[in-house]
């Protein structure tokens, strides 16, 4: 564990708490905790693995609050969350294979084009609607894909779990965000297990910024679950065009250097 002052400490888990309120709502936490971890001095490879950690606590969190007012059934959704496992793992183990500059390029543009479907789509609310791909090839497609994503990558994975159970599966707003946590724990704890094996994660970190996370998720979710659409898409919308700014502020990103800009 390195060295980190008192201060950057507090930063951390003020960071880690804000990060699971909002993830638990409307996906990218990360966007909050990797930045902060990058700034208190932990290495990038130290900070994507001890990500997962933190992460897989709000994720957890986030779940349980969700299953405990019936919006998630376990007991159906096991299979799909295994895919995402699966995914997870795979994604992380082959992240020094597939070309890295290609998911920071088309990033930007999917995450944008995200956000003006959930800002001008109309009737999204948080009743179901018809379904247009059955549950189990879905969970033996997207799920395990989008998970393969978030192991090698990682930015925008609650964005494009709300997409897809949004417009493929039926659900309501509500009834996505719920199962995107499930499908984010998932797809976390399978990353975890590859970066684990790297020696890639600073445990005492992760650990003391998963406690903030997992109190952030209690509190975001139940607010969720409150207030339903009318907070989750204007805050999905926020937090796919903030990441898409943030992703696009970095010089070295391939589309600004393709674009000369």
């Amino acid at each position: 564990m390195p060295d980190i002052a008192f201060h950057l400490l507090l930063l951390l888990c003020a960071a880690a708490f804000f990060a699971g309120f909002v993830d638990s709502i409307a996906g990218g936490g990360g966007l909050i905790t990797v930045p902060v971890m990058l700034i208190a001095g932990i290495p990038p490879l130290q900070t994507l693995g001890t990500n997962k950690v933190q992460s897989l606590f709000g994720a957890a969190s986030a779940t349980i609050a969700y299953t405990r007012k019936g919006h998630v059934q376990l007991a159906e959704q096991l299979p799909m969350a295994l895919t995402a496992v699966m995914g997870g793992s795979l994604g992380a183990a082959l992240a020094t294979i597939v070309p890295g500059q290609v998911l920071q390029a088309i990033m930007p543009v999917l995450l944008v084009a995200i956000a003006i479907f959930f800002a001008v789509k109309p009737n999204l609310n948080d009743l179901d609607t018809h379904r247009r791909m059955p549950p189990f090839t879905f969970g033996l497609t997207l799920v395990p894909v989008i998970g393969f994503y978030d192991g090698i990558f990682g930015p925008g994975t609650g964005s494009f779990f709300m997409l897809a159970f949004v417009t493929l599966a039926g659900f309501g707003m509500l009834k996505a965000t719920a199962h995107t946590k499930l499908l984010n724990l998932g797809s976390n704890f399978g990353a975890l297990i590859v970066f684990a094996s790297f020696g890639a994660i600073l445990w005492k970190i992760g650990l003391l910024m998963g406690a903030c996370q997992f109190l952030g998720a209690q509190l975001g979710s139940r607010l969720a679950m409150r207030i339903g659409a009318k907070l989750i898409k204007p805050l999905l919308v926020i937090v796919c065009v903030a990441l898409a700014v943030k992703l696009l502020a970095d010089p070295a990103n391939p589309l600004r250097v393709w674009l000369g800009v």
